[in-house]
């Protein structure tokens, strides 16, 4: 087969400890799951079906550098624990949705929030809030043979040292088998396939220069400067 341009660059994040790399194919973000965060947003933290939005495969960064994008004064950090999947399918079971996990991560929802307000209000998606280059810093992955499937744990978020944001994982409202289990009801998810899942109250804006560290107990640490 020839190709009529050269064909997109496949979009990966590391292994930790190796020299292998995790080809992504999609990546799913659930919107508030955290009640806390839920509420600083304005909205109800009561347990309603879940919700996601998607950002694209090359939105991912391992640089640990965030160029803060064009057209927004308001970028807002968000931590959160990244899920990566090894096997997908439909109508996964919830009993059987851990199996097809690969191993965990740690990321950086980052967010143009005064874009997506824009978006709210008009009733659009949010796309051009969440989806744009280097939106998606993220440390490597590390298997669930090295860290099992981390239920309970501390995610924290340091900005230049000062604490912004920490919650536990076992306060996450949809947790990582009921997410697969709903996802598969409505696409089919495949190997590669990413999901970041959600994150706790104290999201806020960052400026050049700042260092964000982000920490999920058992998974990791991942430090990103503001340039």
């Amino acid at each position: 087969m020839n190709y009529v341009i050269d064909a997109p660059q496949q979009a990966t994040v590391s292994v930790a400890g190796t020299d292998d790399l995790f080809p992504i194919r999609r990546i799913y973000c659930i919107g508030r799951n955290y009640a806390d965060h839920a509420i600083e947003m304005g909205h109800d933290p009561d347990r309603e079906p879940p919700f996601f939005f998607q950002k694209n495969p090359n939105n991912v960064d391992e640089s640990g550098t965030f160029p803060y994008p064009p057209h927004t004064e308001d970028v807002h950090f968000e931590i959160e624990m990244v899920v990566a999947l090894k096997s997908g399918g439909r109508n996964i079971a919830l009993d059987g949705a851990l199996d097809h996990v690969f191993g965990y991560g740690v990321g950086f929802d980052m967010t143009r929030r005064d874009l997506q307000s824009v978006m709210k209000k008009m009733g659009r998606p949010w796309e051009i809030g969440k989806a744009f280059e280097q939106s998606a810093p993220m440390g490597p992955l590390y298997p669930v043979s090295q860290v099992g499937h981390p239920e309970a744990g501390r995610i924290e978020m340091k900005v230049n040292g000062e604490q912004k944001q920490i919650g536990d994982l076992n306060q996450m409202i949809w947790k990582v088998p009921e997410m697969i289990n709903y996802l598969s009801d409505y696409y089919e998810l495949a190997p590669g396939d990413l999901i970041m899942s959600g994150t706790p109250a104290g999201v806020g804006p960052i400026v050049r220069g700042d260092v964000m560290v982000g920490t999920v107990k058992g998974v990791g640490e991942f430090r990103c400067e503001v340039i």
